[in-house]
């Protein structure tokens, strides 16, 4: 394997937004698979406004070699100002599974 396989938490607006997200990171070969959880009250401060919104979260299955690329790419396809982008490592997994995010996310492949 290449690259350490990552897990991104990502927040959208709503379910239309969150698909369209999913669905180009995969097909662009970002991601090699993006779940998402409906529906979940995210509550933050905003520009020193309390804020309190139903949002959906992305959990989207990439590797550290294709992260930065991912990043800049999320960012042009979210509606959000500051998107929460937040990748934190898989420390480990069944080694079929991170060989396939990783060959899934190869731009040799």
């Amino acid at each position: 394997m290449t690259s350490e396989v990552l897990l991104i938490f990502c927040t959208c607006p709503d379910e239309e937004t969150g698909a369209r997200i999913a669905e180009t990171l995969v097909v662009e070969r970002f991601a090699a698979c993006v779940s998402w959880l409906p529906a979940l009250t995210s509550v933050y401060l905003w520009k020193d406004e309390l804020e309190r919104n139903t949002e959906h979260l992305l959990l989207i299955k990439s590797t550290s070699g294709r992260f930065e690329a991912l990043r800049d790419r999320l960012r042009e396809l979210h509606p959000y100002e500051l998107p929460e982008i937040l990748a934190i490592p898989a420390a480990e997994g069944l080694p079929e599974y991170l060989q396939w995010v990783d060959a899934c996310t190869s731009l040799d492949a």
